[in-house]
């Protein structure tokens, strides 16, 4: 089926259809036929009735539409998208093991890669992602999984998808893509040779800001392992948040259309725009990886960032200036967000993570809503008069 007819179809046979919208299962506990079931449990197989951290009929009805729309065998709902991350890179690595990832990451996961794995024995090198070859040079004998996640957060730098997956296959090494600003509407990573997905499905899977939630999709071996220690690490997700994404679901490729149609009418305003230092938003022609972006995207996302003249203090006046884009983190849903990247992310990382990653003081990241195209502009202009 086209994306269209999947976001809507794609979790049929699961449950009862009789039911034009899917049931909500909100019991934490389900009898056993006999003993012979739990028995089925413990022996690894992966249930939608017994137990809610096990898994829901709900969960699984979602999770089989997540599933098909990054073109994997399989995909396990959490309870965020750190969940996800956390759970799934910790499930495929031991004390001696190594990781290659990015200089430009969500926080969460620097913050992942620079203090938590090593803590545990596992050590990560961060190369450029822009430099495809920076990847291969950085593999060593322990090397067990490669990490990326492009459109990157917050600068949209861009990885080549194709060119990581090669190189990491071709030694045996696992590959893992955050693929949560581009959306399985405008990417799908395994089409490229990657293994795993992951999303903080929080963002466009979920749509409306009402749920936090994440997704780990990818060959059903991996997935399953991945289940077996999730069990106790216990990141499930609610049953509720379950329902409220797969809501979410059925109207993602229009949502996702039109944002990312008005974020690029948005990016090519602000490039005009005598304000603004500088913008980052793969879709324009004047980004450094463009024609990349072209190659592995049918669109561009519906977040962009820029760099607004006057530094660190301009760009907080800019944000606070703002009437219709709340100023707000996460991105993805249905209203217009903006955030100082600066102010957010140095309550959580050094100012040396924060230059690593290539943070301006003066950065905005904005995600676009579904408002009109000319009054987001318009609101952007107002907001850049009163910066200045």
């Amino acid at each position: 089926m086209d994306m269209d007819s999947l976001v809507i179809h794609g979790d049929a046979g699961v449950e009862d259809d009789s039911a034009i919208a899917p049931a909500l299962y909100l019991s934490s506990t389900y009898r056993a036929r006999d003993a012979c079931e739990f028995a089925a449990i413990a022996t690894g197989t992966r249930p939608r009735r017994y137990y809610a951290r096990y898994g829901n009929p709900t969960q699984a009805r979602c999770e089989q539409v997540l599933a098909r729309l990054e073109n994997a065998e399989a995909a396990l709902l959490f309870a965020s998208g750190m969940g996800a991350v956390s759970t799934a890179v910790l499930a495929l690595l031991k004390s001696g093991d190594h990781v290659v990832a990015q200089t430009s990451h969500y926080m969460g996961t620097t913050r992942l890669l620079s203090e938590i794995l090593p803590r545990f024995g596992i050590q990560a090198t961060r190369v450029d992602q822009t430099d495809s070859g920076a990847f291969e040079r950085a593999l060593r004998p322990q090397t067990r999984l490669v990490l990326v996640e492009t459109p990157s957060n917050p600068t949209l730098a861009v990885t080549d998808l194709a060119a990581v997956a090669a190189r990491a296959r071709a030694r045996g090494i696992l590959t893992l893509a955050d693929n949560t600003f581009a959306s399985p509407v405008n990417q799908r990573p395994r089409d490229f040779g990657i293994d795993l997905v992951v999303h903080s499905a929080t963002k466009y899977l979920g749509g409306h800001s009402d749920l936090v939630a994440g997704v780990v999709a990818g060959p059903k071996d991996l997935v399953d392992r991945i289940w077996e220690d999730s069990i106790v690490f216990g990141a499930c997700a609610s049953p509720f948040n379950a329902w409220l994404m797969l809501r979410g679901l059925r109207t993602l490729t229009l949502r996702v259309e039109r944002q990312s149609a008005t974020a690029l009418e948005l990016a090519r305003h602000l490039e005009r725009h005598p304000q603004i230092a500088r913008v980052h938003y793969p879709g324009l022609e004047s980004h450094p990886q463009h024609e990349l972006a072209r190659r592995q995207m049918k669109g561009y996302g519906g977040v962009l960032s820029f760099e607004v003249k006057g530094g660190y203090e301009a760009a907080r006046r800019f944000v606070c200036a703002l009437k219709l884009a709340a100023n707000a983190v996460s991105l993805g849903g249905v209203e217009s967000l903006a955030v100082h990247a600066a102010s957010v992310w140095e309550g959580t990382l050094t100012p040396q993570q924060i230059e690593q990653a290539g943070v301006s003081p003066a950065l905005v990241r904005f995600s676009v809503g579904l408002e009109s195209a000319q009054d987001l502009a318009a609101d952007l202009d107002q907001a850049l008069a009163a910066a200045a």
